[in-house]
């Protein structure tokens, strides 16, 4: 074989051999290559097993981190949720005990109010009655402070949410000018406002403590000239407008003025009182209706607020009858009016009889139903009665009017008289058809509504 070899290799050609070593040399290259290749891949498996166990004790360390970082924002939740139920809790507290004590202290301030309006309208035009007025200014100025701490403390505790329903403007309208008429003559200042028929989707009670809010600060704010209250239809919406001729407001002092304790360039005016509380409560409120607030002013000539809410399209006036505003506050004509009272506070009590008293009234006054309906009551048939809304053992005054109704047997006129400004108590009121007075009363206004029950009960049809 070997020979065979030797003889056919030195047969050969010399081109073949070399072909051959070509061949061969490629072959060994191919090899190599796939030796190379094949080690590469050991190599890289070997990074990438190395990578792993790597990024396996770093994705081992984080998620012990995220661990550690979820159980501190758990605990962290934990102290949230207690903070935020103890401030819940305190919240709830707030608001029950303001309630509670706002309507403590009215109770008091009602009585003394209605004390010193009976001295100031005393014949004696001494001293005396002088005193008696500046304690009727400062119980004015007490009480309209104590309203706003009440409306602030409701409005950040939340608890203060709209009812909205029909408002009858000029309802509304007579029925603050009742209110502020008697300012506003003290002063000089003529008090005009004009009928529309219009109505408005709102919150009767925050919107009529909006534009009160809005016609005092007009009324402290000027000193000659008037205030004009006044609602205009625009679109589907209706601007209701207060109006004054004061000083004015500057650019300056525009943003400034609805936050709380700000009264603008009035700070220099050491007559004006009070916190500035007024229009931060008028803003606040106008936000929760949601209903936009607009200012307008001209320095020297005046200003003009107006607050907008949706219109009521089919709106018929049925709500509150509406207050003539020809009634003079001034006139009495109540002399031989028998006014049965009703209210559990002795001082109150004793206060509003000495008022209706000298409005020349005959006055039944009793702490308690059964003191209006007893065997010594009967001969006595009052043309009107006034009830407080809370009486004792879980009465109150709409049982009372209407047990003397039942006595009776006639729709006698009432007014309730009330602290409690919920809307609940002012429907169950008209829904027995009485009147509603908040504490505490202004003299004025109780007379001037008064005057009107009466004046609507002979107008009635005799049947």
């Amino acid at each position: 074989m070997d020979r065979q070899f030797e003889q056919n290799a030195s047969g050969a050609s010399a081109d073949e051999l070399e072909r051959r070593i070509v061949k061969l040399q490629k072959i060994n290259a191919a090899l190599m290559q796939r030796v190379e290749r094949s080690m590469d891949q050991q190599a890289n498996a070997y990074s990438l097993f190395q990578t792993a166990i790597t990024l396996e004790s770093q994705v081992r360390l984080r998620t012990e981190e995220l661990t550690n970082a979820l159980a501190r924002l758990e605990r962290t939740n934990d102290e949230l949720l207690s903070a935020r139920d103890a401030s819940e809790r305190a919240n709830r507290f707030k608001t029950r005990f303001f309630t509670a004590v706002g309507h403590d202290l009215l109770q008091p301030l009602h009585a003394a109010r209605l004390s010193a309006s009976a001295l100031a309208e005393s014949d004696d035009a001494g001293p005396q009655r002088i005193v008696a007025q500046r304690i009727e200014h400062a119980l004015t100025t007490i009480e309209e402070m104590l309203k706003s701490i009440l409306d602030i403390s409701k409005l950040e505790a939340g608890v203060t949410t709209p009812t909205l329903r029909t408002v009858a403007l000029d309802d509304l309208f007579a029925s603050l000018a009742v209110d502020i008429e008697p300012q506003a003559k003290a002063k000089g200042l003529s008090l005009k406002w004009r009928r529309t028929g219009l109505g408005v989707v709102s919150d009767p009670l925050m919107l009529r403590r909006i534009l009160q809010n809005l016609l005092a600060n007009a009324v402290q704010y000027t000193d000659r000239g008037g205030i004009l209250l006044l609602a205009r239809r625009r679109a589907d919406t209706v601007r209701i407008e207060v109006w004054d001729t004061g000083p004015g407001i500057g650019e300056k002092d525009r943003k400034m003025i609805f936050e709380e304790f700000q009264r603008g360039a009035a700070a220099d005016r050491p007559a004006i009182g009070g916190f500035g509380l007024g229009l931060s409560i008028v803003q606040r409120m106008a936000e929760s209706l949601g209903h936009p607030l607009d200012l307008c002013s001209r320095p020297g000539h005046g200003t003009r607020f107006s607050v907008s809410a949706p219109r009521w399209t089919k709106f018929a006036t049925v709500d509150t009858p509406t207050i003539p505003t020809t009634l003079k506050s001034s006139a009495i004509g109540l002399a031989g009016a028998k006014v049965a009272v009703i209210d559990n506070d002795p001082s109150v009590l004793e206060a509003m009889q000495t008022l209706l008293e000298r409005w020349d009234c005959r006055v039944l006054a009793a702490r308690g139903i059964a003191g209006l309906t007893s065997a010594n009551a009967a001969s006595f048939a009052p043309d009107i009665i006034l009830a407080d809304y809370h009486l004792d053992e879980g009465a109150n005054g709409v049982d009372a009017v209407r047990a003397v109704r039942s006595r009776a047997g006639a729709t006698i006129p009432a007014i309730v008289i009330t602290a409690d400004r919920s809307s609940a108590i002012a429907d169950t009121a008209r829904a027995q058809g009485c009147e509603l007075l908040l504490k505490p009363i202004k003299p004025a206004e109780l007379r001037a509504l008064m005057l009107h029950l009466f004046a609507r009960a002979s107008a009635a049809p005799q049947i």
